[in-house]
């Protein structure tokens, strides 16, 4: 009975040790706008884009359309804008797990 007692506690104190945590995703501020018409990236139409140290990138995740009217004055191809994001970049494409635009973050009217 005593080994039974031991083997609980023991296994009650290493639950907690051998429990999965997901690793937070950092948040990163980076500039945000229309990828053609402010970015510089090919194709037709308008798509969202992050330019992250100097290079930019579509994303995925989110769309240029919710995030208000693009063609507005402040809208992604209007200006550039600044956004808190968190993701990743696969296959040359910035994937977002959160995309939040900042107040009062118009950045350029490149």
């Amino acid at each position: 009975m005593k080994l039974l007692t031991v083997l609980s506690l023991l296994t009650g104190l290493a639950a907690p040790a051998l429990a999965q945590t997901t690793p937070a995703v950092p948040t990163q501020v980076v500039e945000a706008s229309c990828g053609q018409c402010r970015l510089g990236l090919p194709g037709k139409g308008c798509d969202l884009a992050v330019r992250i140290e100097g290079k930019a990138y579509f994303v995925d995740g989110t769309s240029i359309d919710s995030h208000g009217d693009a063609h507005a004055k402040d809208g992604f191809c209007n200006s550039i804008r600044r956004a808190e994001v968190s993701g990743k970049v696969v296959k040359n494409r910035f994937v977002a797990t959160s995309f939040q635009l900042l107040p009062d973050s118009v950045a350029t009217d490149r």
